[in-house]
């Protein structure tokens, strides 16, 4: 019997089973990126999480709505609600308009997502395509008094809130910690505290993004466009919302003040939060010179990578690590990664070939019990908070069970044809659809595949020709590339070791 889903809730602090709220329909909201600069391996990591989230709900059965947002407006460079608008700055540095700099990353940003086989969320809003409902959610929290206007600025009254609500609960974090880290900061002479942040930022004169609200030209708070946008496509309160986990405190832990402060009412269900990235044990900083870009590990163009991985690989590696787990990148990890991959699509092709003969006499129960025990297991490994690691380590166990049935050791007449199909569609939905590491860059699988037909081609009119030794020199030149041929009634086959 199949385990239930169960999630890990930042907000509890424990696992919970999993109840949407209007089954079978589930709303999932992920903070996306602040288009002013191009991607990191650490947003793509957090990213790929709640891709693998939306895929195996989809596969599951449940109809998702996955929301995933467009920061193009109001993210300063500190978090208060303060400091330099990012996208204004790269807009200076660059010399182009701001939409041209949030156009430009967002392109980029696509790119990325579609290298690494990340569906594209159901909707992507934008925070400058939703600013009438930022200012509707302002007046609201204005008019049930946890926020006040100073110069054109609306800030979130922190104390006020606390009165009646809970402030700090998802992170943990306790209001005089809060104020023992504030730095002054223009604008700070403004707040009646310290801790209070931003909702509605006024806008300086030679401020490019600026639009008209009740309190005159300025620009939404960060933390409002995800508690706006949530709101309109997902309701008032819905299932899961995720991000990294530097966003807990105080992206997400505002959400909850803002949209308690605006409707009275807990937004979320579930939190969910993906871990960081270190690289060889140290945090990922461009002080450090460690820190690089999905693109460059793609090219294998950085000082600090021994060769280029292919963006699967690179996926792959990110699986084989829970999300609430550090993820530490290496040379050597990936390296590892690299060729557990290459053989779980060998064994993936090599499942897919297998044709099942039907034989009554050699049926083997135990050899039916141990398949069957592994399709329930897969699942339940990722029912346990969408374990990946512990999911793989059960793909490489079908794996070996597959190989044996190609090679003889096991006849796969040993099975009934029902657990046959279900090794097969198991696997199969685990390396496509869920996990979804199957898809290489089309264009370079086409170039493998027609060179490859050319070399086995060449090889084998040498052996029509008695010619050996070429061929031999043919087959040993491409084993010291990691790619073994194997001769065949049907003719060769190659495979990447």
């Amino acid at each position: 019997m199949q385990s239930e889903l169960k999630i890990y809730n930042t907000l509890s602090r424990e696992k919970e089973v999993f109840k949407p709220l209007k089954p079978p329909f589930v709303g999932l909201y992920a903070c996306g990126p602040t288009v002013y600069n191009e991607v990191h391996l650490g947003n793509l990591r957090t990213f790929t999480t709640f891709d693998v989230v939306y895929r195996y709900l989809t596969h599951l059965g449940y109809k998702v709505r996955y929301v995933r947002n467009i920061t193009d407006a109001g993210h300063l460079t500190n978090d208060a609600g303060e400091g330099v608008d990012r996208i204004e700055e790269r807009a200076v540095l660059e010399q182009i308009e701001p939409m041209e700099v949030v156009q430009k990353y967002t392109n980029s940003f696509h790119e990325v997502c579609r290298i690494f086989n990340l569906l594209p969320p159901s909707i992507e809003p934008t925070a400058t395509g939703h600013i009438v409902e930022q200012i509707e959610m302002v007046k609201r929290i204005l008019a049930n008094g946890y926020a006040y206007e100073v110069n054109g600025s609306v800030y979130f009254d922190v104390r006020k809130f606390m009165k009646n609500h809970e402030y700090g609960k998802l992170s943990g974090r306790n209001i005089d910690e809060v104020m023992e880290g504030t730095r002054d900061l223009d604008g700070q002479d403004e707040k009646r505290d310290p801790v209070d942040f931003a909702i509605w930022k006024s806008a300086p004169a030679n401020h490019i993004q600026r639009w008209a609200s009740p309190w005159g030209d300025g620009i939404p708070g960060w933390h409002l466009e995800c508690s706006a946008m949530s709101c309109k496509y997902l309701g008032k309160q819905f299932d899961i919302h995720g991000g990294g986990m530097d966003l807990k405190f105080p992206h997400h832990e505002s959400e909850i003040a803002q949209s308690v402060g605006a409707d009275g009412i807990e937004p979320v269900r579930y939190w969910m939060h993906a871990n960081m990235l270190t690289v060889n044990g140290d945090k990922m900083s461009k002080s450090k010179g460690n820190s690089f870009l999905p693109k460059e590990l793609f090219a294998g163009d950085h000082a600090m990578l021994d060769k280029a991985y292919s963006p699967m690989a690179v996926r792959f590696f990110m699986m084989q690590c829970h999300y609430r787990s550090t993820l530490d990148f290496s040379n050597e990890a990936l390296q590892a990664a690299e060729k557990g991959y290459a053989k779980l699509l060998n064994a993936y092709k090599t499942l897919q070939a297998l044709v099942y003969i039907k034989d009554d006499a050699k049926k083997s129960a135990e050899e039916i019990k141990e398949v069957n025990e592994l399709c329930e297991s897969i699942y339940d490994k990722m029912n346990d908070d969408f374990n990946t690691a512990e999911a793989t380590a059960i793909l490489f166990e079908m794996s070996k069970k597959g190989n044996s049935y190609k090679e003889g050791h096991i006849s796969v007449s040993t099975l009934d044809e029902e657990t046959f199909n279900r090794l097969n569609k198991t696997f199969t939905a685990f390396i496509r659809d869920i996990l979804a590491i199957d898809k290489e860059d089309t264009q370079g699988d086409n170039v493998t595949e027609g060179l490859m037909g050319l070399v086995l081609t060449l090889r084998k009119d040498a052996r029509d020709k008695k010619d050996f030794s070429t061929s031999d020199k043919i087959r040993d030149e491409l084993l010291k590339l990691s790619i073994q041929v194997k001769d065949g009634k049907e003719g060769a086959t190659w495979s990447k070791n």
